[in-house]
């Protein structure tokens, strides 16, 4: 599908993304797992796999912090409407991320970036994961001995994959 008008684009951006909101499988569009939005709180840009310019002209003079809150912003506004179709963002949920002004915190990203406990193994100090890994390794299969990673941006907190910040 070509999509000309920036209007249409993020419109049909925020429907995708909140699919899984009005199918009743979330709370938050950020908590279904093959989300972009989900991806943009994991990774910011990582290696611009996704754009955040969301096709709007208003983006672009933006920081990637803003043109995010300001995505997320008219996403829960849009998915806390009633359309009749399906669930929508509960009104508190909603009133939180106001309160927020729709930012991402560093606590978030952390959230979404080790949601998953396949995804990161351990999280831990340097001793804990590497004295976990050493009791569990016959479950974790692997070609070559894991070595604590730290995690960007929380001093002192590693895991057995790389959680990068950017």
């Amino acid at each position: 599908m070509i999509v000309e008008n920036g209007d249409t684009l993020i419109n049909c951006l925020a429907y995708i993304d909140l699919n899984p909101v009005r199918a009743g499988i979330v709370e938050r569009p950020e908590d279904y797992r093959w989300s972009s939005i989900g991806y943009h709180l994991q990774n910011p840009t990582a290696d611009d796999f996704l754009s955040l310019d969301f096709g709007l002209r208003q983006f672009i003079k933006r920081s990637n912090e803003k043109r995010l809150a300001h995505y997320r912003g008219f996403l829960y506004e849009t998915g806390a409407m009633d359309t009749g179709k399906g669930a929508q963002i509960d009104e508190n949920v909603l009133e939180k991320e106001r309160k927020k002004e729709f930012k991402v915190t560093r606590a978030m990203r952390f959230k979404y970036r080790t949601r998953y406990f396949t995804d990161s193994g351990i999280i831990g100090t340097k001793a804990y994961v590497a004295d976990t890994f050493q009791r569990f390794k016959d479950r974790y299969p692997a070609k070559r001995e894991k070595i604590p990673k730290p995690v960007a941006g929380l001093t002192g907190m590693y895991s057995l994959k790389r959680l990068s910040e950017a």
